[in-house]
């Protein structure tokens, strides 16, 4: 196992769902499974994944672009904080939110450079206040 050396958070933010069709339980036990899985695999690589609720900020989710916009990534020693995971990988191909949130944090872990300043405009970002 390598030394964890590298600390990263996936935050999840409260929704307000308008369409259903775009509901997600961010709390259910795929969910669970599946980060458990990831911040296990992440942890192999040498970094801490956790994953931190703020029922604080409330974003409408009324497209799948608002889905993406409600999970942020930060890593604090790349550069990046509360990145919404839209921003960092674009345009989704497979409407797969899980997917789209490993893809997410692996490019944040390994290739932090690949993702665009967040002063850069991204169509795929409204919304949720991260400023891109």
């Amino acid at each position: 196992m390598a030394k964890t050396s590298k600390q990263m958070t996936v935050t999840i933010l409260d929704q307000e769902h308008v369409r259903k069709d775009w509901f997600f339980d961010f709390a259910g036990e795929p969910f669970e499974l599946f980060f458990s899985g990831l911040a296990k695999e992440m942890r192999k690589m040498g970094v801490l994944l956790q994953k931190v609720h703020n029922q604080d900020v409330r974003i409408t989710v009324n497209s799948y672009a608002d889905l993406l916009n409600a999970v942020k990534i930060s890593s604090p020693e790349d550069g990046h904080t509360n990145q919404c995971v839209g921003h960092i990988v674009g345009k989704s191909e497979k409407l797969d939110i899980m997917d789209d949130i490993r893809t997410a944090v692996r490019r944040v872990a390994f290739a932090p450079e690949t993702i665009a300043p967040a002063s850069e405009f991204r169509k795929v970002c409204h919304n949720c206040g991260c400023g891109c």
